[in-house]
């Protein structure tokens, strides 16, 4: 398959760009509980019912993996049908998967079109099996603002936030595809792990986008994703990495109580600048107050410090002994994360030997550095290189959708 081409030839300039195909129904998939109730709500469901209804189609939405509202077994043949004409169970498309040779999974998505102005957008989803766990790494934006010099999703301006739905439907998707369903079998066609256990354990808003960004959106996916009578993902098994978007931080802890991860990369304000841009309006000293007085941190919910090793400019022994100072008294481990290239990247992998002894001088200091294995690099799928090919519409095709409308 390919991508969706959202470029315009050099030759047509001035032809006007077809509208996008708007869904003629909007999918109940990925909805929290309040929204669920307001669905139900608009097709006359009256008030006393609504919460038992939401929590009926969050069962078999969020729990079952239903694709069919026939499936619905306790919820009356009437209300079926009801719902059926006016929503749908719609997930977003599959436009290609990608399996590594270590069993990473990659998926790009296409999202529906969000009105007559705009087009269907791409996101990229990564599922990455470990022993005794399988984490999901979810975008909230497609593309980025952020510009960070070492991840390949920086160079893709930002189109648009995901909606929480949308956050959710990844999830979703990765279940449907890995046959992970509370008693359900495998639906066709779907790529099934073989060693036990449920499938997707673990989510890490390290995807596409700056999470703090987009937060009420994050917010509430959270509260879908970690629903008991839903989805069923713990909130200490999800974790939201940001790159710094201090005013944030606080409220996520307070809203999501998810663990918290922090891109630093760097341990001089002058280095992260450059690697990390959004430094020079919350530098170092702003972060590190912002995570030792965020909610819920202790030894038992340590924040997570990643550090993206760059051979020559951020790996040298100083630089770790620099890291272990910043960290003094905060409740952290260290993810040393191996630069994963990608084409026109400035940057180069640091030497194995290098990344060993800056991750022994951390060890020393107390702390948990792990160096976190590259996976799916041969599809692109490791950290910092997703980026989908959707681009924001330009104003003179903005014109012409207007005008075709």
């Amino acid at each position: 398959m390919t991508l969706l081409d959202l470029t315009r030839r050099p030759d047509a300039d001035d032809a006007p760009a077809p509208a996008p195909a708007l869904a003629a129904k909007p999918s109940l998939v990925g909805l929290t509980r309040a929204r669920l109730a307001e669905a139900l709500s608009s097709v006359g469901v009256p008030e006393r019912q609504l919460r038992m209804r939401a929590g009926q189609l969050n069962h078999w939405l969020h729990n079952r993996g239903a694709t069919s509202f026939d499936q619905m077994t306790n919820v009356s043949k009437d209300l079926r049908a009801t719902l059926a004409e006016a929503f749908t169970l719609d997930r977003p498309e599959i436009v290609t998967e990608q399996i590594s040779s270590d069993g990473t999974r990659k998926w790009l998505l296409r999202l529906p079109a969000q009105g007559p102005r705009t087009r269907p957008a791409e996101v990229e989803t990564v599922y990455i099996p470990e022993e005794g766990r399988g984490t999901l790494c979810v975008s909230s934006q497609v593309g980025c603002t952020l510009t960070c010099s070492f991840c390949h999703t920086g160079t893709q301006v930002l189109v648009r936030n995901l909606t929480a739905a949308e956050i959710v439907a990844q999830l979703i998707v990765a279940r449907d595809r890995l046959g992970d369903w509370s008693g359900g079998a495998a639906p066709e066609g779907a790529s099934v792990p073989t060693d036990g256990g449920r499938f997707v354990t673990n989510i890490v808003f390290m995807g596409m986008g700056e999470p703090l960004y987009n937060l009420d959106a994050v917010r509430d996916a959270i509260e879908v994703m970690a629903d008991g009578e839903g989805l069923g993902i713990g909130r200490r098994k999800i974790t939201v990495s940001t790159s710094g978007v201090v005013p944030e931080m606080r409220r996520l802890g307070e809203e999501t109580g998810a663990q918290l991860a922090i891109s630093l990369h760097a341990v001089r304000d002058d280095l992260r600048d450059v690697l990390v841009p959004i430094n020079k309006k919350y530098p170092i000293a702003q972060l590190m107050e912002a995570c030792r007085t965020y909610p819920g941190a202790s030894n038992a919910r340590r924040i997570t410090f990643e550090y993206v090793m760059l051979k020559g400019v951020n790996d040298s022994p100083a630089d770790a002994r620099a890291l272990v100072k910043l960290l003094a008294g905060l409740p952290a481990k260290i993810n040393l994360i191996p630069f994963n290239p990608w084409p026109g990247s400035p940057h180069a992998c640091s030497d194995w030997a290098t990344i060993e002894a800056f991750s022994e001088i951390v060890f020393r200091a107390g702390y948990a550095s792990p160096v976190r294995t590259p996976r799916g690099r041969d599809i692109s799928a490791a950290c910092g290189q997703l980026k989908s090919e959707t681009q924001r519409v330009r104003a003179k095709d903005r014109q012409a959708l207007e005008a075709a409308e």
